[in-house]
């Protein structure tokens, strides 16, 4: 399988649709990490009201992002490589560090990078930052996730 159908193939497999997917690319992953973008589109319902007369795009999009591409592609990737699977993932987010360094405006693209701390039993933590197109870095921390395959123990009853 090359990059690209890998990439593809994660992208399929994660467990989100529009109006609530925000991954675009990935152009890069492995063991490591994931780099990938997305752009906000100025459509986006959340930018009537946050705030009036000077959207940008509110934190928890912009953890959602770091999640999406730097947590949840990740994990789909360490995942998959031990077993083929077709079904949806399970996965909870179980803590968030971020710090927010500068706004995000409607029609911005942003690249998003993570680099794994560890995967085991499961959970997945992650150094996360994101940078617009300037590289400059928008917001940072660390995301921690639980990921279970569907043949496994579910993640709570």
């Amino acid at each position: 399988m090359t990059n690209k159908e890998s990439y593809e193939y994660i992208l399929k497999l994660l467990p989100y649709t529009e109006p609530f997917l925000f991954v675009d690319d990935l152009i890069e992953v492995n063991d490591m990490g994931v780099l990938g973008s997305y752009t906000y589109s100025p459509k986006n319902h959340f930018y009537r009201g946050h705030f009036k007369n000077y959207p940008i795009t509110p934190g928890v999009i912009l953890t959602e992002t770091m999640a999406q591409i730097g947590l949840v592609c990740l994990g789909i990737h360490l995942l998959t490589q031990k077993e083929n699977i077709t079904d949806q993932l399970q996965i909870a987010m179980t803590s968030s560090e971020v710090e927010y360094l500068l706004p995000v405006h409607p029609g911005e693209k942003v690249l998003v990078e993570s680099e794994k701390i560890y995967f085991r039993f499961g959970k997945l933590k992650c150094k996360v930052e994101m940078r617009n197109s300037e590289k400059k870095i928008v917001c940072q921390g660390v995301i921690s996730g639980m990921m279970k395959l569907p043949s496994q123990q579910p993640l709570s009853k």
